[in-house]
């Protein structure tokens, strides 16, 4: 309701409501990779794929990392030397990560493209244990970098094979907010702030500041060790969003509005932020759990909790927010 003319209100409702068709547009045709396996015992993250393709809509396609590893081998040395001139150029690069580590990322990189590619793919998970396999070992162990440009790159990629926040971080990604993989870790009850973060993939364009690339002797949960990334999500309005699967068999959104704020984080090779909450720290910890999501989320810039709420709506999916 409002007028055609001076009415900034009426027309950012229906610039929301465009925004969020178009975001229902792009779920609807997106193919969804999901390569690997689950990461076992991680019950919470453990997901419905048919009821998630009966709301979405979209195209699932279940990758083997056998075929990432083949095509690994076909990358030649001026597509690995390029990739990794791509590297020096989006990431800070520190002094201690050693050129043949650079050349497996960017080898790693390169097939990824091509995957992606092959599969038309527009968003993936992935987890891989293993066994052994020195090809796969070597793949899954240099697979960072390269996705998380593929992830700054409108193809946001899920770790730990979290498929629902794979959609949430897509979401986020399609309203243009970024659309980043975390978790929360810690509390920090003197500041009244939630430290969250996570290790893997990240996304270059809500970064405060370039992102360091560092070397990690032993990987955080995973096998190998390799390179990793290093960043905090730019400061200020942030919204952070779930896809939840609900007791009753259903999809729900859960959102929360925050800030990030500068402070102390660890530095240890992956995305770190802390965040403010108009609630609190304590009460948003409370109220967003007592909702049951799994305890990952995507991350984007800004305050969009009115965008997804829309979105819920042309989906027929309940949006609830805490904050």
């Amino acid at each position: 309701t409002g007028m055609l003319n001076d009415d900034p209100i009426a027309w950012t409702e229906i610039e929301e409501w465009i925004a969020a068709a178009k975001v229902a547009n792009i779920m609807y045709h997106n193919h969804l990779g999901i390569m690997g396996n689950y990461y076992g015992g991680m019950l919470d993250i453990y997901a419905n794929l048919t009821l998630h393709c009966s709301v979405f809509g979209g195209h699932i396609e279940v990758i083997e990392v056998d075929e990432l590893s083949g095509i690994r081998q076909q990358v030649t040395e001026q597509e690995i030397a390029d990739k990794v001139a791509a590297f020096i150029t989006a990431f800070d690069v520190q002094e201690d990560c050693a050129q043949i580590e650079l050349e497996r990322a960017a080898q790693t990189a390169v097939a990824l493209d091509k995957l992606v590619n092959k599969y038309g793919l527009g968003s993936m998970a992935y987890y891989h244990k293993g066994t052994g396999n020195p090809q796969n070992q070597a793949t899954m162990s240099s697979i960072i970098l390269g996705n998380s440009l593929l992830t700054a790159n409108n193809i946001p990629v899920a770790g730990e094979y979290e498929i629902k926040n794979a959609q949430a971080m897509k979401i986020m990604d399609s309203f243009g907010a970024g659309g980043s993989f975390t978790e929360y870790y810690a509390m920090d009850f003197k500041d009244d702030v939630v430290l969250m973060g996570h290790d893997g993939p990240c996304h270059l364009a809500i970064a405060e500041g370039k992102i360091k690339v560092r070397p990690l002797q032993v990987y955080h949960g995973k096998v190998g060790s390799g390179l990793s990334v290093e960043m905090s999500v730019k400061h200020g309005d942030v919204t952070l969003l779930s896809v939840v699967e609900t007791v009753d068999g259903k999809l729900q959104f859960l959102v929360a509005e925050a800030a990030s704020v500068a402070g102390p984080i660890l530095e240890i090779g992956n995305t770190n932020s802390r965040y403010k909450f108009s609630i609190g720290a304590r009460n948003f910890v409370e109220q967003w759990n007592a909702h049951g999501p799994a305890h990952h989320c995507a991350i984007g810039v800004g305050h969009i909790a009115s965008k997804i709420k829309k979105l819920g709506e042309l989906l027929g999916v309940q949006t609830i927010q805490v904050c």
